[in-house]
Parts: C-alpha cells; structure tokens; sequence
C-alpha cells in the first residue's frame, strides 16, 4: 500500500515538473468513465435472438431446426362493466362542469 502511494506521488510530482518544462498543466489521467445504464431486453426480443440463433446452428450442423417459439402475448387490459360505467359517468360529470365553465 505505501509503495502504490509512493508510486502516485512520484507520477504527480513528474507531471508537474513535465508541465513546467513544456510551459503548459498537464492533466492529470482522465478520470474513471460513469458506469453505463444496462440496456434491458423485452422477452420477446430474447425469444427472437434465440430462436434465430437455433436455427442458425441447425443450419451449421444439418439438422431440422426445432418449432418456432411462439411470442408470448402482451396481457390486455381488461375493464368490467361496472368499472366502465363508473369511469363514464366521471367523465360525463368532468365534461358537463368543464362546459357549464364556459358559458
């Protein structure tokens, strides 16, 4: 550990004495880059990328590839009656107030 902080000392104190000499600071070494956000894959691209890449050994090795993997279906959203009717009636209250506003 005191050999590595040596080490650091003497590089700075070179820098310096090397900013001297050419008339200009020398920066010192760049600083460590931000840590990169991971990119995050949706299921179905990872079932894309396998299933291609399967194939593509199939291809290599002469064989029939296996049954297409099927996309997985988005979930839809789906509202009872009674939720439906509610939400309308909110709206048609929020819209009957919005139009008695401007007259």
């Amino acid at each position: 550990m005191r050999k590595a902080a040596a080490l650091k000392e003497k590089i700075q104190s070179l820098e310096k004495e090397l900013g001297r000499l050419l008339g200009s600071a020398v920066t010192p070494a760049a600083a460590p880059a931000a840590k990169k956000k991971k990119f995050k894959m949706s299921a179905l691209a990872k079932a894309r990328m396998s299933a291609a890449a399967k194939a593509r050994w199939a291809k290599v090795k002469g064989t029939l590839p296996a049954a297409k993997v099927a996309a997985p279906k988005k979930a839809k959203g789906k509202m009872s009656a009674a939720a439906k009717a509610k939400l309308s009636a909110k709206m048609k209250a929020i819209w009957a107030k919005r139009l008695a506003a401007k007259k």
